[in-house]
Order: C-alpha cells, then sequence, then structure tokens
C-alpha cells in the first residue's frame, strides 16, 4: 500500500536486544494529509524496523517534507488483544522537492 503525506513528527530511535541475542532498532514516524472526510488532516504513524533502515530515513527525512510511504499493514494478538502496526519498507520524497545529494531513495 502507498500514502502520501508531510512528515510531522520523527519519533527517537528504539534499540535493544532480542532474546536470541541480536541487537535491534526501530524508529516511529507520523505523516498528515488532508485525504480525511471533507478534507480534514488524517494523521498516519509509522514504524520502521532495522538499523540500515533507521539510519537511512534519518540520514534523508525531516520533519515537514513530503514524502510517499510505501507500507504493510500487520495486526497481532497478545493476550487477547489486538495491536496493528504500519510497518513502512519504503519511503519517498514527492517530486519537485528532492535536492540532489536526496536523489537515490533512502531505502
Amino acid at each position: 500500500m502507498e500514502l502520501k503525506g508531510e512528515i510531522k513528527v520523527i519519533l527517537d530511535t528504539q534499540e535493544g536486544t532480542s532474546a536470541a541475542g541480536k541487537e535491534w532498532k526501530k524508529l516511529t514516524f507520523v505523516i498528515s494529509n488532508n485525504d480525511g472526510y471533507e478534507g480534514r488532516e488524517q494523521i498516519f504513524a509509522f514504524d520502521i524496523f532495522g538499523a540500515d533502515k533507521v539510519d537511512k530515513f534519518l540520514q534523508h527525512n525531516e520533519v515537514g517534507k513530503k514524502v510517499e510511504v510505501s507500507y504493510n499493514i500487520e495486526s497481532k494478538e497478545y493476550n487477547g488483544k489486538y495491536y496493528t502496526n504500519l510497518s513502512a519498507w519504503k519511503v519517498l520524497a514527492i517530486e519537485g522537492q528532492v535536492k540532489e545529494e536526496d536523489a537515490e531513495p533512502p531505502f
């Protein structure tokens, strides 16, 4: 799936070690657009998982940048409750604002 909008918030990076002893890194960012009912603002929080993807996202993106996000929707059950996550796998600048150094896709 794909969604266009402006980056509103980039939260702090989360890091840790899995039970198997592997290091992990995760970042959450929020975009907004005016595609809601009668042009109202909608917000969407996306997660990026993996050190390389997080580092590239931070290198090429900032609050206020207009982007197109490709993502998957994932839902999981834990203790009888269900949680839904928007997992971003590609973030591209929308044409017209790409700087030369940002010309290649961040990830």
